[in-house]
């Protein structure tokens, strides 16, 4: 494969990874089992802030990133501006086509849909991403830091699941201050994406992303 086939083959991945987080995201919220782990605090922390959730996602993402460009630089790149920029505001726009322009009304089953294909999204997205190697979301630049801070005792998918519970709890302490329904932004989804989310990314760089950017 020569190097602009590759380029081009690492842009879709980086792009088409990053859809697919918006549409995790988004899919988390029409839910209404609990959103993952970083929008649970972002929800909450927005929430307190009485903020729109897409400009305080990009507000955290660049207090992050400040700190990933001293500690992990060779995480940032293109795939971070763009996922930065848009993973917020494209799950604000399918919640918006969903419950505003849609008027869809979210039965249990299509909940549990949501919520299912929102785990799959999440680990499908970010093994793509990461694979693309055209730079990484700061959130999930976060665990490759422990990683590598800890010179490998602490592996990527365990460091992932540290630093999602820790977000939890802050999202709930947020939303708690701000008086909201606890339940808007917990519950069993944010539970198993916390859990599996760093599994499942593991899973999916393993048999997805990874074979298919060496075809």
């Amino acid at each position: 494969m020569n190097s602009t086939n590759k380029l081009f083959k690492r842009t879709v991945m980086m792009v088409s990874g990053i859809a697919f987080i918006s549409l995790c995201v988004g899919l988390y919220r029409l839910s209404g089992f609990g959103v993952d782990a970083f929008t649970c605090m972002n929800l909450g922390i927005s929430g307190f802030l009485d903020m729109q959730f897409g400009t305080w996602q990009l507000i955290m993402n660049a207090m992050i990133l400040a700190v990933v460009f001293f500690t992990a630089r060779e995480c940032i790149g293109a795939g971070t501006i763009v996922n930065m920029v848009c993973v917020g505001y494209g799950a604000d726009l399918l919640c918006w086509l969903v419950q505003d322009a849609g008027q869809v009304e979210l039965t249990l089953p299509l909940r549990i849909g949501a919520l299912v294909l929102g785990s799959v999204f999440a680990g499908l997205g970010v093994a793509f991403y990461m694979v693309a190697e055209m730079g990484v979301a700061p959130y999930d630049s976060v665990a490759i830091i422990i990683e590598k801070l800890t010179g490998g005792k602490i592996p990527f998918h365990y460091g992932r699941v540290g630093s999602d519970v820790t977000v939890v709890i802050v999202g709930v302490i947020f939303c708690l201050l701000a008086g909201d329904s606890l339940w808007t932004i917990i519950g069993l989804g944010t539970i198993c994406n916390a859990c599996l989310n760093g599994p499942l990314i593991q899973f999916f760089r393993k048999h997805v992303s990874e074979p298919l950017l060496k075809r």
